[in-house]
């Protein structure tokens, strides 16, 4: 039988150890750049996805028709940023996209849950709402949004995909 004073010597020493995990944790965490107000500046991690040089098309959706509007350049599960050719994008604008993503290890990156059960699929469409327009070259203009009307189950599961491609700097 243990005594109060035994049980409160264990008790210290699970904390102490419970201590040491979270400091080896937070250690071995990346280095997130913090507003001076101490909030972190991103929700989500961008993901590089140049180097595959994924098409993004501008989704109609009268006709069910896309037409090519660029490339992807990074992407997260919150926004994606586009290099393209296209001039008279401004901030504040919103834009239909039409994403398909190749599927990696098995892993896709959107859920169908339209029909029984639910399923993966590559492609998503919905609306990007334009944050930052920045002319790269002559020709090239890259364009930075949020997806605004993504449901949280494909959120997550672009997420979840995401985190087997490589970070952006």
């Amino acid at each position: 039988m243990t005594t109060l004073s035994d049980r409160a010597e264990q008790l210290r020493k699970q904390a102490r150890e419970q201590q040491a995990t979270i400091e080896a944790r937070r250690q071995m965490r990346f280095k997130i750049s913090v507003e001076k107000t101490g909030e972190e500046r991103r929700q989500h991690r961008r993901h590089d996805m140049e180097r595959q040089g994924i098409a993004v098309e501008r989704w109609d959706g009268k006709r069910r028709l896309g037409q090519p509007f660029g490339e992807i350049v990074d992407i997260s599960a919150g926004g994606v940023r586009i290099r393209t050719q296209q001039g008279g994008i401004r901030p504040d604008q919103q834009i239909r996209l039409r994403l398909e993503l190749p599927p990696y290890a098995g892993i896709h990156p959107f859920v169908d849950n339209q029909t029984q059960g639910v399923r993966g699929r590559r492609e998503w469409v919905g609306w990007m709402a334009v944050s930052r327009v920045k002319q790269v070259d002559e020709k090239n203009v890259e364009v930075a949004g949020r997806l605004v009307d993504m449901d949280e189950m494909d959120r997550g599961m672009l997420g979840l995909y995401l985190s087997t491609q490589p970070l952006a700097a």
